[in-house]
């Protein structure tokens, strides 16, 4: 028999957080950038959930047109399939990736493209994640299967963004939308991400 870890151990935690970032970080070889995945009008600043579910939902409302979001990427009449796509995923995995950082995500044949939205939360939301604390900052991807290794790269992108302490505080405290993108677009720019 295999002994388990203590997931509730710090030191745990903080390895497996470490691990999760690492692999993240180098998948994928081909450059992506978040700055043309995302844009102003792709950015909810403040997301005014308050629950888990909550937010999932709000996100994916403002993905598929809700307030000026993506809705213009194709996605209009999708989110129920992209909501369950998120869901199940959150179900299999949460998405929370510590450092008060999460990333839903799901692959859906709703969608012809990859398309992404981000937001900030009012005050931390109770959420799964490898460290234990809630979230504030989020980044949800939705796309089809055949574009699973954009949705790779995407991930990889966003985690190497938000390990930097600094630009995770700069994108939490940013008051607007123009601002986090701006934020994103700068830390791009300066190879931060």
């Amino acid at each position: 028999m295999r002994c388990m870890p203590n997931v509730y151990s710090p030191l745990w935690r903080s390895q497996l957080k470490s691990t999760i970032f690492n692999r993240l970080q180098h998948l994928g070889h081909t450059p992506l950038r978040l700055s043309e995945l995302l844009t102003a009008d792709r950015i909810l600043v403040p997301i005014q959930a308050q629950s888990k579910d909550g937010v999932l939902r709000e996100l994916v409302e403002f993905l598929v047109g809700g307030n000026g979001g993506a809705g213009g990427a194709g996605v209009a009449g999708a989110a129920p399939d992209v909501l369950q796509a998120v869901m199940e995923r959150e179900r299999q995995f949460p998405t929370g990736i510590g450092y008060g950082v999460a990333v839903p995500h799901g692959k859906t044949p709703a969608l012809a493209n990859l398309v992404a939205v981000a937001g900030t939360a009012r005050s931390p939301v109770p959420y799964e994640t490898v460290d234990g604390e809630p979230v504030r900052l989020f980044f949800l991807l939705a796309g089809p299967e055949s574009q699973a290794g954009a949705h790779v790269k995407a991930l990889s992108r966003i985690s190497r963004l938000v390990r930097r302490e600094p630009i995770r505080s700069r994108l939490v405290a940013a008051s607007s939308a123009d601002e986090f993108y701006r934020i994103i677009c700068e830390a791009e720019r300066g190879g931060a991400a």
